[in-house]
Parts: structure tokens; sequence; C-alpha cells
């Protein structure tokens, strides 16, 4: 593909890919979810979500559950906007079909287009080696090779700094990483890489593994150091507004963690859950709440807060 490709992006982590890989302006549509950088948001919005605004925690899960059990999808595409806009190359993913819209979604769109149908690039990493290789991927698809590269490189060099900077620490805190409020779960794939790399053990969960859900019973036993929640899709003042479903559990007082004050609140929707280029910023915020643990001042930066 050597001229500039018209690209759109139905995943937010492949429009932050494709902007690193100098495509912004390739980009001609996007999700309903691509919100980063700022200026994706004048592009042409090519999905929708079928879940309805402000639902909590326990009724998005039961809402998402009705869809499925329906045959649906959690998505609408908006097949006419998608042909006008006559791309080149479509990003989508297989890792979740919850999260985003997935190839299945579109094959109505693909099956009525009349004209060459656009090249179908599908995402699906489990963990951080995954994340790369789909960086590489999209270089690939778009003759951007040497960008996707020099990318990952600064990538692994920021990464190393993290390393080191979680050796110089020294203590190890034991993490619990909440991807779901209720029900209850633990946030796997690439985020307990990002901690180990941060300089804690996760907990729950293996690097690589599907996010699993989380028994009470379980997470009172294990007893974190530390608690990170990151919902799915949750900005900080969502993770406030329905923190209460896991606060208001009796067991939850008695954590460690809570107890010693070392609950934090992180942005899921804009770091932690999207598999790119920002997962860097996401193990610097894990670094610095491993230094608020450790007693280092630290009242709150980017992405996260101390609840």
């Amino acid at each position: 593909m050597s001229a500039v490709p018209r690209i759109v992006s139905l995943l937010p982590s492949a429009t932050e890919v494709a902007v690193s890989l100098g495509l912004g302006e390739a980009l001609v549509g996007r999700s309903h979810e691509c919100d980063f950088p700022p200026f994706v948001r004048d592009l042409p919005v090519c999905t929708a979500t079928k879940l309805e605004k402000g639902l909590r925690s326990i009724e998005i899960d039961r809402r998402v559950q009705e869809i499925v059990r329906q045959g649906l999808s959690v998505y609408e595409v908006h097949a006419d906007l998608l042909r006008s806009l006559k791309p080149d190359l479509i990003l989508t993913q297989t890792q979740c079909a919850v999260c985003a819209v997935t190839p299945a979604d579109l094959e109505e769109s693909l099956c009525a287009w009349t004209g060459m149908a656009p090249n179908l690039l599908s995402l699906a990493p489990d963990n951080l080696s995954d994340v790369w290789g789909d960086i590489r991927a999209v270089g690939a698809a778009t003759d951007r090779e040497f960008a996707a590269e020099k990318v990952l490189l600064s990538l692994d060099h920021r990464m190393d700094a993290i390393r080191e900077r979680s050796i110089r620490r020294g203590a190890t805190p034991r993490v619990a990483a909440i991807e779901w409020f209720d029900p209850l779960m633990a946030a796997g794939n690439w985020v307990p890489e990002l901690i180990q790399i941060a300089g804690g053990e996760p907990l729950y969960v293996t690097p690589g593994q599907h996010s699993p859900w989380l028994d009470w019973d379980v997470f009172v036993e294990s007893d974190p150091d530390v608690i990170v929640l990151m919902p799915c899709g949750y900005q900080i003042p969502q993770s406030r507004a329905d923190i209460d479903a896991v606060v208001g559990d009796p067991r939850w007082a008695g954590l460690r963690a809570v107890r010693h004050g070392h609950v934090f609140i992180a942005d899921g929707h804009h770091f932690f859950n999207r598999p790119g280029p920002r997962l860097v910023e996401s193990a610097e915020i894990l670094a610095e709440i491993f230094d608020a643990w450790a007693g280092e001042p630290a009242l709150g930066g980017m992405g996260w807060e101390r609840f």
C-alpha cells in the first residue's frame, strides 16, 4: 500500500496506534468510543452502542447478557456512512465482543459493499507482546514498518525506566486490580504484566489470561496490600459514582488496603483498557501508585487518584 490509505478505526486503541505511526491525517472515520488524541473527535462516527447512558455496573452487565442471549451485538454499525467514507482499511478487533465492534458486526456492511471492499485488520491482543505485535501489524498494513519499530523502541525504553524505578523502590506490594465492580472482576490480559513492570505482584490472574470473575471470599482471603479500581470503560468520575457496588459490601472495610488507605482509582477507559501505546502511561500510573503505597509523597497524578 504505497499511497496514504483512507482509514476507519473502530477501536480506540487502534486509533491511537495509527496516530502514533503518523497516520492521523489518514483517519477518515472512527468509533463512538475513539476520543484520543482530541482531534479525532471531529471525525465521522461510524458506530453506536445499544447500552443506555447512566447505567450502573450491575445494570450494564445485565443489559449486555440480555443482548447476547438474543444473539445480537452490543453495537450498531452505520453502514451507509461507512461506505460513503470509502476506506481502504478498517481497523477492528476480536479480543472482546463486549468492548468494541468486531468483524462479525461488519459482515452486513461488507457484504453490501459496491466496488472494491476495504481491507480489514482485526487486532486480538492477549498480552503486552501481542499489543506490540499489533502495532507492527498496523505498520505493515500501511507501509509504516519503520515508524512502528521506532515507536516500539521508544515504548521499550520507557518501560525499562519504569522497571528501574521499581527496583529502586525495593518493596513489592500485592496488588488487586479490579476491572469491574458488580459482579466483581479482576483485570487480566496485559494488566498483570504492567503491575510486574511497575514493581508489584499481581493477584488472581497470570499475564495473558483473560479477566476472570472474582469471588468475594477469594478477594477477602488474599487481603491485598494495594487495590486499584480500573473498571473497563470507566473514567474516574464514573467509578466514583458507581463505587458503592464495591464499598457497600460489609467485607470491604476489613481489607488491609482499605484499613491502611491504599485504595486507588485509575482511569480504565483511557489507559488500562486500551491495548495501545498508552499502556506505558498505564505502567507509569501504577508506579506512582506503588510509590504512594511505599510512603513517598504522591497525592495523585494523571489518570489516577487515591480513594
